[in-house]
């Protein structure tokens, strides 16, 4: 058992940690809940004396008009907080769903819940499908507790391809670091609520990193001129005999400028009313991260680059906010005069583009560095929910894979049935066989899916797990295509002949084939799949192979040392076809073809 953490066995139960929050979180959901019905009815009752002494005071001349300030006074005072309370009785039901979901989660009833990624899936990707990444019920909804774009991308990409053995360490003592931190991770599910789909990575980045709008500072240095001279010729109109000539000819000055500028204005404006939403949303969160301490390198590098040049990035994302509530406040009625007096549109655009030519090129770097957090994140929430899962061995100088008492983390532990496999060294291929439905093609997503975990740095559902680095290929959801013009069969040759293409490569190969060549008569599956075998384990790669065909058992015999044959049974028990799932040494004896298809009512 690989522990990176001494003290993980003291932890608390992750269920009743999980249970006891959730019940303080009920509680306060209620009390706020009450409260603001409460503040809903007092609003009411003194609105309503308001407007009865209004009454009194316009219609009756019983009261004087003044006693309706105080009402009135309450009732503002009662509006802002009943709003404060609003929004605090929104955080405490996201705070109730966010435990319900954790027990879910560890109740193994969570599929549908989560982020299915479903975007992140691509059909010819050699092992997405096939090991069921994304979608729902994924392995990705399974850990993705990610609240913005950039941290599902993060975790999408680290699902999708392996790490090199010293980024796969650091992101496990990270995880180590990260477990514990539930506040943590409760604040951050508890911001906005909208933050996933405020966010736009990419539109954010191309903003902040699109060249300046006013390249001259000659404009900037002209406006505030005008406007002190516009302030100036209004004094100057209604303290003095002087007239209104001065501020006229000052206003046409400022016309012409306006105009000068306007184009630039409208594209500053224009630009940053679409990106404003995003960057508040991403400004609680960056100041959340920005609180936090961590005593791991790679964590603290990672808070260190929400800083440029020594300023947080959630201050300088709260001082566009400010620019930005001041260019609205220009849309103000009795303001507006003023305001076109002050160019203030004008102005405050230019202070906005100035912000994000010295900002901006920082916000790509901000947005990976919360998608790393997000990403580190969602595998501490899973290596807390699931504390007898450990972290794999990562071998650098074999190619390898031993797990004890291995099994699939998408399947209820109360039901996972656990295998040991051994690959590495001069045994290179395992050749499964067994009857239908025996577990053959769940052994081979269980070795896939762990590897997926493990190559990201998240612990995997074994009591052991020792791997070196690898590429992973599979052929389990392999798919004719009727617009394509493609057979099943030759969808899995293209497949597999990319496999041998992806065992050229750097990284060693493990290859998960499931029923190879299954669509074509017994001896043409034989010699192919032993040319594919061979030229596989010749290159270095490992692997599964599954059949039910025994006549492929043949194909270990004679590559052994370097193949074996495993197999899965079953056992007929009253009419009833039993499966314990255990993997056994050598080649299964029967079949249970016959079996089940006198069991959905076949006559055979």
């Amino acid at each position: 058992m690989t522990q990176l953490d001494p003290d993980a066995a003291s932890t608390p139960s992750p269920r009743a940690e999980y249970s006891r929050r959730l019940a303080e979180r009920r509680h306060s959901l209620a009390r706020l809940q009450q409260l603001e019905r409460r503040l809903a009815d007092a609003r009411l009752a003194v609105f309503t004396l308001g407007v009865a002494l209004l009454g009194l005071a316009l219609w009756a001349g019983r009261v004087s008009w003044l006693w309706t300030l105080a009402p009135g006074v309450v009732f503002v005072v009662l509006v802002v907080v009943h709003a404060r309370i609003a929004r605090s009785t929104g955080g405490a039901a996201r705070a109730v769903t966010y435990y319900e979901n954790g027990l879910k989660r560890i109740d193994g009833d969570w599929a549908g819940t989560g982020a299915s990624g479903l975007a992140f899936l691509d059909a010819e990707h050699p092992y997405a499908a096939d090991l069921d990444l994304f979608g729902s019920g994924s392995l990705f909804e399974r850990l993705c507790t990610a609240r913005t774009r950039s941290g599902e991308d993060r975790l999408a990409a680290w699902l999708l391809a392996p790490s090199d053995p010293a980024t796969i360490r650091a992101r496990q003592e990270s995880v180590v670091e990260l477990r514990p931190k539930l506040d943590f991770r409760e604040a951050v599910a508890l911001l906005g609520a909208d933050v996933r789909e405020g966010i736009d990575p990419e539109g954010l980045t191309s903003w902040g990193s699109a060249p300046a709008v006013f390249p001259s500072r000659l404009p900037a240095l002209i406006a505030p001129v005008l406007a002190a001279l516009g302030i100036t010729g209004l004094v100057l109109w209604v303290a003095t005999d002087l007239g209104p000539q001065p501020i006229v000819a000052i206003a046409v000055l400022e016309i012409v400028f306006f105009m000068t500028q306007k184009g630039r204005v409208r594209r500053v404006l224009g630009s940053v009313e679409r990106r404003t939403h995003d960057l508040v949303l991403i400004s609680e969160l960056l100041a959340r991260l920005e609180g936090e301490s961590f005593s791991n390198s790679h964590l603290a590098r990672l808070r260190s680059a929400l800083e440029t040049e020594g300023t947080p990035a959630s201050r300088r994302v709260a001082r566009l906010a400010k620019l930005i509530d001041l260019i609205d406040s220009g849309d103000n009625q009795i303001f507006a005069p003023i305001a076109a007096l002050l160019l203030w549109k004008t102005q405050l655009a230019m202070r906005v583009d100035s912000w994000r030519v010295h900002a901006g090129p920082a916000i790509a770097g901000w947005l990976a560095a919360v998608g790393e957090f997000e990403a580190l994140e969602s595998l501490a929430a899973y290596a807390f929910e699931n504390p007898a899962d450990t972290f794999p061995e990562i071998a650098d100088d074999e190619t390898v894979y031993e797990a004890n008492a291995l099994g699939h983390p998408l399947i209820p532990s109360a039901s996972c049935i656990r295998n040991d496999v051994r690959l590495g060294g001069d045994l290179r291929v395992l050749l499964v066989s067994g009857s239908n439905m025996s577990g053959k093609s769940t052994l081979l997503r269980t070795v896939g899916v762990n590897a997926v975990l493990a190559l990201a740095g998240a612990p995997v559902r074994a009591d052991r797990l020792r791997l070196s680095v690898l590429a992973l290929g599979a052929t389990l959801r392999v798919q004719d295509s009727l617009q394509a013009g493609r057979s099943r069969f030759y969808a899995e040759l293209t497949r597999i002949r990319a496999l041998v293409g992806m065992a050229e490569g750097p990284i060693p190969l493990l290859f998960l084939l499931d029923e190879i060549f299954h669509g074509t008569n017994s001896h043409d599956r034989t010699v192919g799949a032993e040319a594919v075998i061979r030229g596989l384990i010749d290159r270095g790669a490992i692997g599964f192979v599954t059949t039910h065909d025994l006549a492929l058992a043949t194909v270990a015999e004679r590559l052994a040392p370097r193949a074996l044959n495993v197999h899965f049974e079953d056992q007929l028990v009253d009419g009833a076809l039993q499966f314990d799932y255990r993997m056994r040494p050598g080649v299964v004896t029967h079949s249970n073809a016959l079996a089940l298809m006198r069991a959905v009512g076949l006559d055979v």
